[in-house]
């Protein structure tokens, strides 16, 4: 029912109230009804007037019959018609601004009253303008961007990225802001990475992706706001090495980023108003926070466009998973400085300390790659044309002008540089909260080639990768990672029991398998 008819009906249920609820014998409501008709009131439309008899008894009627919303005034037989202007005036309004689409309404009632000698309200004629789809939008003069949907078929198609203020942390006793770094998959609204960090930058967001990838691979597009640290040579070059397609927002047209603006409210309202409303917490313990409630509460509530829960999605939209060598992707995101090795100590300068190199790159200038998470003990020189030349590694000038050799003086009691190392690791950890990525998890023990090679010859196949089609090589590609423990005992096993030697029959056969186990 609608507010409006819901009004009539309150207003008519108050005027009959005495007989509804019975505060009358039923022998005086024909009496109570005769004086209700002599009473002047004030209807719901502002009119004043007085109920006629008839109407009093058909709406007790009404509500005796069908109830409470039979008491709401019945809608004109002829609602969403036009009552004071004939169908032929209306369609040659719509003639005149389809054949002109920049034509107003002055200018069409014009011709309406030159025509048939009347003129129709601005907001009448565009209402039935609208419903004949006799508008300039429709008609083509209004040009707007067509707005894609940011969601796509599978799970891993489309990352989008961003940065949001956080609650703010102790430090060393004092509150310190945070900020949310988030990556979430467009498909199925599940937050790949996402956590709070003292900074903003590019060290962060490097951060933030390496942790995705080393749990769900890489994405085929990574969609990013505009700001000055998403076109950072670094970013852009390694999603080029992964072949990541690295999209940005057009300037000043926020709507395509809608999926991590809402996913950010949510946190807002779900999270963070938690968060703040108890003790300040240290970023360690924010964070512990923020994954179970990742995990116990966003990814397992149904999501109220989808109509799944994220967790649910994405395991359902999953078909490949884009695995990349953990130490390559790192190294793609590696900084590197133009440097000229000095002369006389076979040295190179980076951020005011100095690395060692080989003496036979004396006086060239070389390219200096290094590891901005890391601790600087170490950095990789190359050519300038791309060749590994060897590492330089972190030393102190000898006095004499000579260049360093080989052999290390004595080592002394106390060691200065392991000092300064040790702190510099604890500042960079305390700061950035960043991943140890020597830390990082192998991949499995049967690699995916292996698979392949090992199913081909089972097909009497030769070959690995070459003996299928890509259509093939997705299915076995899938049936991998669906099965952790799979190895070449378990693959066999699956084959020969296999009722035909397909690439579906033997997934049957690994299925049935795990039920079994568990």
């Amino acid at each position: 029912m609608r507010p409006k008819d819901e009004k009539w009906a309150v207003f008519w249920c108050g005027l009959l109230h005495p007989i509804l609820f019975e505060e009358i014998d039923a022998s005086e409501t024909n009496q109570y009804l005769k004086g209700l008709a002599q009473k002047e009131v004030v209807f719901p439309d502002g009119r004043e007037g007085k109920p006629s008899l008839s109407t009093l008894r058909r709406k007790l009627n009404c509500y005796r019959r069908k109830g409470f919303t039979a008491l709401a005034r019945r809608p004109r037989a002829d609602r969403g018609k036009a009552r004071s202007v004939s169908s032929e005036a209306l369609a040659f309004a719509i003639e005149l601004k389809c054949e002109q689409p920049r034509r107003s309404h002055k200018s069409i009632n014009r011709f309406l009253n030159e025509r048939f000698g009347v003129t129709v309200p601005k907001s009448t004629l565009y209402r039935h303008l609208r419903a004949a789809g006799a508008t300039r939008l429709k008609l083509g003069i209004v040009r707007k961007p067509v707005r894609k949907r940011w969601t796509r078929e599978h799970t891993h198609d489309l990352w989008v990225g961003d940065f949001e203020e956080g609650p703010y942390v102790l430090v060393d006793g004092e509150a310190t802001a945070t900020h949310l770094s988030a990556f979430i998959d467009c498909h199925s609204r599940y937050v790949v990475e996402a956590r709070y960090y003292l900074r903003q930058n590019l060290d962060i967001l490097i951060d933030s992706l390496l942790r995705a990838f080393a749990v769900h691979g890489v994405p085929k597009q990574l969609y990013l706001d505009n700001a000055k640290v998403y076109h950072a040579k670094a970013l852009k070059a390694a999603c080029c090495r992964l072949h990541v397609n690295l999209i940005y927002r057009p300037a000043g047209d926020p709507s395509p980023g809608g999926l991590i603006e809402a996913f950010f409210r949510t946190t807002q309202e779900g999270f963070e108003a938690e968060a703040r409303k108890g003790d300040i917490l240290e970023l360690k313990a924010l964070n512990r926070a923020f994954s179970a409630w990742l995990e116990m509460d966003y990814h397992g509530f149904e999501h109220s466009e989808i109509k799944q829960t994220p967790k649910e999605r994405y395991s359902d939209g999953l078909t490949v998973i884009r695995q990349v060598d953990l130490n390559e992707a790192h190294a793609s995101f590696m900084r590197s400085e133009h440097r000229r090795v000095h002369r006389d100590f076979a040295d190179v300068q980076l951020d005011k300390r100095l690395y060692r190199v080989d003496p036979k790159l004396r006086g060239d200038k070389v390219e200096v790659r290094y590891d901005p998470f890391g601790i600087l003990g170490t950095v990789q020189i190359y050519s300038l044309d791309g060749h590994y030349l060897g590492e330089g590694v972190l030393h102190h000038r000898q006095s004499g002008g000579t260049p360093a050799t080989d052999e290390a003086p004595g080592k002394p009691k106390h060691n200065y540089l392991d000092l300064l190392v040790n702190e510099h690791e604890e500042l960079l950890d305390a700061k950035s909260c960043g991943i140890d990525y020597r830390k990082i998890t192998r991949q499995r023990a049967w690699p995916y080639t292996d698979f392949v090679k090992t199913f081909a010859h089972l097909l009497g196949k030769k070959g690995g990768l070459s003996a299928f089609n890509a259509g093939e090589l997705e299915a076995l590609k899938k049936l991998y990672n669906r099965d952790a423990n799979l190895d070449k005992r378990r693959l066999q096993r699956a084959f020969a029991k296999a009722q035909y030697k397909t690439i579906v029959y033997v997934a049957y056969e690994l299925r049935q398998q795990t039920q079994e186990e568990e």
